[in-house]
């Protein structure tokens, strides 16, 4: 516990404490983890260093208010302790931005799981986030990969999908390979125009400081200090999982989303990400994070169509068709 002691200099005491020193009882009451103890022209607070510091800003206010109006009411207290739980709401708030967007908006977790996975990846370099389509695990990632570029954490970002085929035949698709890719990830593109301004994005892309690829073509690289996203995993096979989490270099976060129920691989095929999942569950320094309809910040039917689906499969249901967008 830590105590500080105020003194009050060329005061009149009952115009600033108030009668009874009510005023100083008012904060009191607003700080009641501390002790604070009004004596002659002396204030004793005792309590956290936080909270200390907040009592001690209070205080000060309270005393330039006296020095400019000759005396502090109820209603001043009452003011100034409402303009501290105010900036200390703007300051949490402040802390859960990722990044402001390019459209005039900030992009932040709004469920409790996107906030799990942003811990997650604060306190883990491989974190895997799992779950349906809608519930923002990929948005959430490239938010944060894009945020530790900016903070200078990394020096690029890697994002990264398997180019399954979901109900179409590449070969039949129109254009040369990049033409061919591209279609599977346009939903990176789309965050990225989101969160990058567009001749930033455009110089990043030009400049391979943000790198956007088929899995494939990360085999035989060694990524160092830089943020990694596969995502869609779900369509990986155990070896290509594999390929990309032995592509991972010192000062590197990588972040795996994918969405088990939605797996476009042939049937006899194993998914690279429902075995990684287990074979590295009690690995130190792996997160996990799961998401579930809750989390779904898309059109409300949305959420209805995810349970739905859920129901029927534990049911018995097929989980391996229909292609998975996030």
């Amino acid at each position: 516990m830590v105590e500080k002691i105020i003194t009050l200099e060329n005061i009149s005491l009952i115009d600033f404490l108030g009668v009874q020193n009510k005023n100083i009882k008012e904060v009191a009451q607003a700080f009641p983890k501390s002790k604070i103890v009004s004596r002659g022209n002396e204030i004793k607070i005792q309590g956290s260093s936080p909270e200390i510091i907040k009592i001690n800003e209070i205080l000060n206010s309270l005393i330039n208010h006296y020095h400019k109006y000759g005396r502090v009411s109820e209603e001043n207290v009452h003011s100034y302790l409402k303009n501290n739980q105010e900036n200390d709401s703007f300051e949490q708030e402040k802390q859960h931005v990722l990044v402001y967007g390019t459209k005039g908006f900030v992009i932040k977790p709004k469920t409790n799981n996107q906030k799990k996975l942003v811990r997650a990846s604060l306190e883990n370099d491989l974190v895997f986030a799992l779950g349906p389509a809608g519930t923002g695990k990929t948005y959430i990632s490239v938010a944060l990969a894009v945020k530790a570029l900016k903070n200078k954490e990394v020096k690029k970002i890697i994002i990264t999908r398997p180019a399954v085929e979901a109900g179409e035949n590449l070969g039949f698709l129109p254009g040369d390979l990049k033409d061919k890719i591209d279609p599977f990830l346009r939903p990176i593109y789309d965050a990225l125009d989101d969160m990058v301004p567009h001749e930033k994005l455009k110089y990043y892309l030009e400049n391979r400081v943000i790198e956007i690829a088929p899995l494939a073509y990360m085999r035989g690289r060694t990524l160092n200090r830089a943020f990694i996203l596969l995502d869609e995993a779900q369509n990986t096979t155990p070896m290509q999982i594999k390929m990309f989490l032995t592509r991972m270099g010192p000062e590197s976060k990588v972040i795996i989303t994918g969405d088990l129920s939605q797996i476009d691989l042939p049937k006899k095929q194993k998914s690279g990400l429902a075995e990684a999942a287990k074979t590295l569950k009690e690995v130190e320094g792996v997160g996990f994070v799961e998401l579930g309809a809750e989390d779904v910040i898309r059109h409300k039917i949305v959420k209805k169509i995810i349970e739905a689906y859920e129901k029927a499969n534990s049911s018995g249901g097929d989980q391996r068709s229909g292609p998975s967008a996030d």
